[in-house]
């Protein structure tokens, strides 16, 4: 059978959108990517959306939004998922299912979310939502606060972690500068970004604004099928693809360990028979500088305790040994919970045709992408390669 392939895609820009919804931004997305794949929509068997909403957006049934594309969708069945922050790859997951099973040959996959100009104690419950401890509290820190225990554990474990997150946010701020889809778009500078100010506050100690993603709305879309479809670009093949869940409970889960995600990246890694040498670009989950610092240690580029050495190296930048974010990540490009992880394919998809129009990796191959809801809870990791 021949292997699954991103055909088409589309993506509209991170940020604050006070005119659009949730149906705007669905609408957008699918009919670029339809447009970008040259695929009629009545040719589409199956669409599923990636949504966390949570109580952000009083519309909980957004499934058939994505009929509201193109009126030659009626009919064909849609369905939305929800996996904490990890909805937008559970969607591109669940497509790759249908393919694989032969229910569906082409599948359109929309992931979008609507988080601003909604009040923020809401936008903070639902978010705490994906929390087992902390759903149904309050809280001003948020998710900022649980990612902050995780860098005073790393701390307490391996020492101090201010300066190595402040250049992790400096490099994600740097390259989203030049992403026309991000959120925030401009070079801060190691300085700033390691030093507390008024611009720059403590959120939760240790971690200050800079590395923290941003509250944003956005979509993104995708087309898979079998064959190639599009004049504009060939298609990229899905190599591999895996997802694992960790325990929802704090108490059974090491806070540094994400195990899941580790679980998974080697699943997808072996599926598509490559090792981490064989990748030329990661775009993975850095909602928190923390995150990014301990997914170097978990995905095997440093040993454990000793990320700081991603960083020192320079590996992790464009043109070191993997880049890591291109797009300048959560971190930079911003993080509509459910648009993100098809995001990460879409622009992982681009890099891989050299269409990506910020800093575009040379010659890349093989790229993988990483997604977590949660506290590295639940873990999608896919293993992308070109076609030509």
């Amino acid at each position: 059978m021949n292997r699954p392939l991103i055909l088409g895609w589309g993506h509209t820009a991170f940020g604050r959108h006070a005119d659009e919804s949730v149906e705007s931004l669905v609408v957008a997305a699918g009919r670029e990517a339809l447009a970008d794949a040259e695929v009629d929509p009545a040719s589409i068997d199956l669409v599923v959306v990636g949504q966390f909403n949570s109580g952000m957006n009083p519309l909980g049934f957004s499934s058939s939004l994505a009929l509201e594309i193109d009126e030659a969708l009626f009919g064909t069945p849609a369905v939305r998922v929800e996996n904490a922050c990890a909805s937008g790859s559970t969607a591109v997951h669940e497509a790759l299912a249908h393919l694989g099973s032969g229910r569906a040959d082409r599948v359109l996959v929309v992931g979008a979310e609507k988080m601003t100009g909604i009040p923020p104690a809401t936008v903070g419950a639902a978010l705490l939502g994906a929390d087992y401890d902390a759903a149904g509290t309050t809280s001003e820190t948020g998710f900022a606060g649980l990612f902050a225990e995780v860098a005073l554990e790393y701390e307490r474990r391996h020492g101090p972690v201010g300066d190595v997150l402040g250049r992790i946010g400096a490099k994600s701020h740097r390259l989203g500068a030049q992403n026309p889809f991000a959120h925030l778009r401009k070079d801060l500078g190691v300085e700033f970004c390691s030093t507390v100010s008024a611009q720059n506050p403590m959120v939760a100690a240790p971690l200050r604004r800079t590395d923290c993603s941003p509250v944003s709305d956005g979509a993104a879309a995708l087309v898979l099928g079998r064959e190639p479809t599009s004049s504009r670009h060939p298609g990229v093949a899905v190599a591999g693809w895996s997802s694992a869940n960790d325990f929802l409970p704090n108490a059974k889960r090491d806070p540094l360990a994400f195990a899941a995600t580790e679980l998974a990246w080697h699943r997808a890694l072996a599926e598509a028979g490559v090792g981490l040498a064989d990748l030329d670009l990661v775009e993975l989950h850095d909602c928190f500088t923390i995150a990014e610092l301990n997914l170097y240690e978990v995905l095997g580029m440093a040993p454990r305790g000793a990320g700081h050495r991603v960083v020192d190296e320079g590996a992790a930048l464009p043109g070191g040994s993997l880049p890591v974010n291109p797009s300048g990540g959560l971190k930079s490009k911003g993080h509509p919970v459910g648009a993100t992880g098809v995001s990460q394919h879409v622009l992982a998809s681009m890099q891989l045709t050299g269409t990506f129009p910020g800093v575009q990796i040379p010659n890349a191959r093989r790229a993988a992408v990483h997604n977590m809801g949660g506290l590295a809870v639940a873990n999608c990791v896919t293993v992308l390669e070109a076609t030509e």
